[in-house]
């Protein structure tokens, strides 16, 4: 009866599959929301810099805020699933 090692390779594996179906439009809105929380971060700290009035502050912390939001509710939708 011949011996038969169990961890040796008799064949070559099955290549594996490819699974990216490339950019996806949960990939290009969230490169976005990041672009926009980078913006406008800059923009406020420039803002700040500047001596700017309270209105263009609260513009751009609003929509940095939200943009963060944005992405951390998308984050965690995603790992729901």
């Amino acid at each position: 009866m011949p011996h038969t090692d169990p961890y040796r390779f008799t064949s070559t594996p099955p290549a594996p599959a490819d699974t990216s179906d490339g950019i996806t439009r949960a990939d290009i809105a969230r490169t976005l929301l990041w672009a926009v929380v980078v913006i406008s971060a800059v923009t406020n700290m420039a803002l700040s810099y500047g001596g700017s009035g309270t209105v263009p502050h609260l513009a751009a912390g609003i929509v940095t805020v939200l943009s963060a939001g944005t992405l951390v509710v998308r984050s965690l939708r995603g790992r729901r699933k």
